[in-house]
């Protein structure tokens, strides 16, 4: 039994992508199926999560058998600018559970982060696999408008990856972004962003330099996020979209959207809870992690 512990990214190693990054990658598409076109489109947008990433890694013989992943995601929390430690792509392959071996890697893991970041973060389906290591379960909600609109022009646009242009216009956009929040929002990620919604489409309106994560659902629309210098209101975004809409669901804190008659709900964002651990200044406060942060 083999043990690797790596304290740098892919990037920083370029023997890492050769000798660890096929084994690392048949683990994570055997553990989620799907997961290694999502980690693709991230390359290929420009910003793969395997650069970002320290990969805590344990084999057995070639095969790699558990994986816990480290990536950096620079947040704004009740209007503070901090850089906390992103926990994601934990999976132990079948056949090698329950042996103890996630336990270890993940102690390790803990063991390095502490010296480094106040607050992880992280996504899942199923706590119970991180309250052991004193991750806590933060409540998320989303929030409700009602609203009567039909917008007068098609101000919305479908980015085109294949277009260098547009390519270029969303890390312009990624890297000058303010946050949807100043609860919790995001600044300048690109990584869990790319693997989050490098698949979707993303609506680009060019009067407000504004990329929007949103699906309309009928007269409802939801909004996952917001990627712009400046965060417009409801009302910019739902002008420029020219079909009637009845109900806006939003998943972050609308605070800056200028809008009134908000209801909110708790929700679990696609069957997932946010959960932290150590400290998190917007713990008690009515929020959701966007979707294109979730790791």
């Amino acid at each position: 039994m083999l043990r690797y512990r790596f304290k740098r990214s892919f990037s920083s190693d370029l023997n890492l992508s050769d000798t660890i990054g096929d084994r690392l990658f048949d683990l994570m598409e055997a553990t989620f199926p799907g997961l290694n076109d999502l980690a693709e489109c991230g390359r290929k947008l420009g910003a793969p999560w395997e650069k970002a990433s320290t990969p805590f890694i344990r084999f057995h013989d070639d095969v790699a058998i558990t994986h816990v992943g480290v990536l950096e995601i620079p947040m704004v929390i009740l209007g503070q600018k901090v850089t906390v430690g992103g926990i994601h792509g934990v999976a132990t392959r079948e056949g090698f559970r329950r042996r103890g071996y996630y336990r270890e890697v993940m102690e390790e893991v803990l063991e390095y982060c502490d010296q480094i970041y106040e607050t992880l973060v992280l996504t899942t389906p199923e706590p119970e696999y991180y309250l052991p290591f004193g991750f806590r379960v933060v409540e998320e909600y989303i929030f409700h408008v009602q609203c009567s609109s039909k917008g007068n022009i098609n101000g919305w646009r479908i980015l085109d990856f294949s277009d260098k242009e547009d390519l270029t216009l969303l890390h312009r956009l990624l890297e000058t972004r303010a946050p949807v929040s100043h609860v919790v929002g995001v600044v300048n990620e690109k990584p869990v962003f790319f693997v989050n919604e490098g698949s979707r489409d993303l609506y680009y309106a060019e009067d407000l330099d504004l990329i929007a994560c949103m699906e309309i659902e009928g007269e409802k629309l939801h909004i996952f996020d917001l990627v712009s210098p400046k965060i417009c209101s409801l009302k910019d975004i739902l002008s420029r979209i020219p079909q009637l809409i009845t109900e806006v669901i939003i998943y972050f804190h609308p605070e800056l959207l200028d809008v009134e008659n908000v209801q909110l709900f708790p929700h679990k964002l696609e069957d997932t809870v946010l959960m932290v651990r150590g400290k998190f200044a917007a713990e008690g406060e009515k929020f959701m992690l966007p979707r294109s942060a979730r790791c």
